[in-house]
């Protein structure tokens, strides 16, 4: 009775242990930490994690099937280069979804909001001039998120974040491209909109913001 006890109470290690992996990989994807292209081998996940292969292939069958990784005829994995159809179809996406998000977001803005995005802005504005890329792409992301949370539209945003994991490696080549020395100029224009309550000009400044860089990308 006893090693049955210890079986039943060891058996959820696996489950807890993909999840880890899968979210610790899925977070350095979007953040832009791993580069277009990159190799993954689940030898490698599992050496680094200290796993089994078992949820070492399961977090990688996880971040397949969000297109966060790409799986190869060969079985081959690594992290997405992207075509510049591919950049052009993403950032459409992009416009569409986070426009629509922002619009939303609008009638469900107050100064809290508004001061918090200024304040998330003001660190996107420090990592570019410490030329941090993965500390721009994670703030830069935490504004957007931090907006169209307001939005009260889970499905929409859960399919915006999915659109960022596929770009995250991409745009960490766009960052090096810019070499950006100013923060965004859009953030300053969204949070204006917002202040006045401007929903035309919210929806112009938030389209700006997430196609512009990647049109440059893709040209």
């Amino acid at each position: 009775m006893m090693l049955s006890s210890r079986s039943s109470e060891a058996a959820p290690a696996a489950p807890v242990a993909h999840d880890h992996v899968y979210r610790t990989l899925r977070t350095r994807i979007l953040h832009g930490e791993i580069a277009p292209g990159h190799a993954l081998t689940l030898r490698g996940i599992g050496r680094e994690f200290d796993v089994s292969m078992t949820p070492a292939r399961e977090a990688v069958r996880r971040l397949v099937a969000e297109g966060a990784l790409l799986l190869s005829s060969s079985g081959r994995v690594s992290t997405p280069e992207l075509t510049n159809d591919r950049i052009e179809e993403l950032a459409a996406l992009r416009a569409l979804l986070e426009v629509e998000l922002a619009s939303r977001a609008l009638p469900r803005a107050h100064m809290a909001l508004i001061d918090r995005l200024h304040s998330i802005n003001m660190t996107v504005a420090e990592m570019v001039s410490k030329r941090d890329a993965v500390g721009y792409i994670r703030s830069n992301l935490e504004f957007h998120r931090t907006l169209y949370l307001r939005a009260q539209a889970p499905a929409m945003l859960a399919m915006a974040e999915t659109v960022w994991l596929q770009l995250g490696p991409t745009m960490r080549a766009l960052y090096g491209r810019l070499r950006r020395t100013d923060p965004p100029r859009n953030h300053k224009l969204i949070i204006a909109a917002l202040k006045a309550g401007d929903e035309p000009g919210l929806r112009l400044a938030v389209r700006s913001d997430v196609t512009q860089g990647l049109r440059l990308l893709a040209g």
